[in-house]
């Protein structure tokens, strides 16, 4: 799948090596799909990210999550916090959907557990939103079953970033953000291992973006006057095949934060900033005959490198999102313009 980059702009993040796409996907077993509701009232959708191939109730990822700024309607982190693993793909789609698509992921998780012979009386889907009023209808709330089954049936590892899925209608730093995704490499005892992120960027005062250490907002308003206070969301989604316990996988998706402020971003009052991340090299299975379990994790001495791993991925995630973006005219005839209008006039800016 061929979109534009930041990289392709000559814009390189940080110093650590990529995966072969540069996307969470990088992730062995990770994929991501999405199912867009776009005409004259819709700019919305869903997105998933499928933790592997094996049933998460069954078979339950690692994970754990961490709640930078509350202003958000996230399903299902409680259960995470205290639990420390997952039990479904991660579902990422607007404020007013969020029921509807938990709906949806219940029914999607009780046929799964059919199939594999189990019978499913108790499950905690992950119902993450942004909210996309500013492009979509939102009231209509349009979005149910059927999309999630179009998204999970759509995911794949060379997926779409942009405005597609959750983030048809999303709005980043008063330009058009979206699905934007990127991973690091990092070695452990002679092993390469992967982080990746992916974000549904919703976020952010034009005014405060940054990009390559460049005032890239006050350019880009100088001719746009467009900048609007942060009252948006981020969801940042971290996945790793590094054997971590959920403590860990806590203290590395807070490194998401490091990304976002590189970019500008202050974190405002009505900007909901969470953070959920899970890894593939450890799960718990939903019925053991033993006791104990083996487990692995990193040492903490070591953990360092994963840290910087989140920061870098997460602000080229950022970017990401909003250079594949075309843009977007509203259901109310307002339009949010891309950020690849602008990026020359960033990068040739001399101070």
């Amino acid at each position: 799948m061929t979109q534009t980059r930041i990289r392709d702009c000559g814009v390189n993040i940080g110093e650590l090596p990529t995966g072969p796409r540069n996307k969470i996907s990088d992730v062995p077993g990770v994929l991501v799909g999405h199912a867009t509701l776009d005409d004259a009232r819709h700019k919305t959708g869903v997105s998933v990210i499928l933790p592997g191939a094996e049933n998460p109730f069954l078979h339950k990822p690692v994970a754990a999550a961490y709640v930078h700024n509350g202003f958000g309607k996230t399903l299902g982190l409680m259960q995470v916090q205290e639990l420390g693993v997952l039990e479904t793909p991660i579902a990422l789609t607007n404020t007013l959907n969020v029921g509807r698509i938990h709906d949806a992921l219940v029914g999607y998780m009780i046929d799964r557990c059919r199939e594999d012979g189990y019978r499913l009386t108790s499950v905690n889907p992950i119902v993450c939103e942004c909210n996309d009023a500013g492009l979509n209808d939102i009231q209509r709330r349009d979005l149910g079953a059927e999309h999630l089954l179009a998204a999970i049936a759509d995911a794949r590892a060379d997926f779409a970033e942009g405005d597609v899925g959750c983030g048809k209608g999303t709005v980043c730093h008063s330009l058009k953000g979206g699905v934007g995704s990127a991973s690091r490499r990092v070695s452990l005892d002679g092993r390469d291992y992967t982080i990746g992120v992916l974000v549904q960027s919703n976020h952010g005062a034009l005014k405060d973006l940054t990009i390559a250490g460049r005032p890239a907002g006050r350019i880009i308003d100088a001719s746009l006057r467009c900048s609007a206070p942060d009252k948006g969301s981020i969801i940042s989604v971290v996945a790793t095949d590094i054997p971590l316990s959920s403590r860990q996988i806590g203290r590395i998706i807070r490194r998401a934060g490091v990304g976002l402020a590189r970019l500008g971003s202050f974190i405002g009052h009505g900007s909901g900033e969470v953070m959920l991340g899970f890894t593939t090299a450890n799960r718990m299975p939903h019925a053991s005959e033993a006791a104990l379990l083996d487990f692995r994790a990193i040492a903490e001495e070591q953990i360092d490198p994963l840290f910087r791993a989140v920061a870098e991925a997460e602000e080229e995630a950022v970017l990401n999102s909003m250079i594949a973006a075309d843009a977007v005219t509203g259901f109310d005839g307002a339009t949010k313009r891309s950020l690849r209008e602008f990026i020359d006039d960033v990068l040739s800016w001399k101070g």
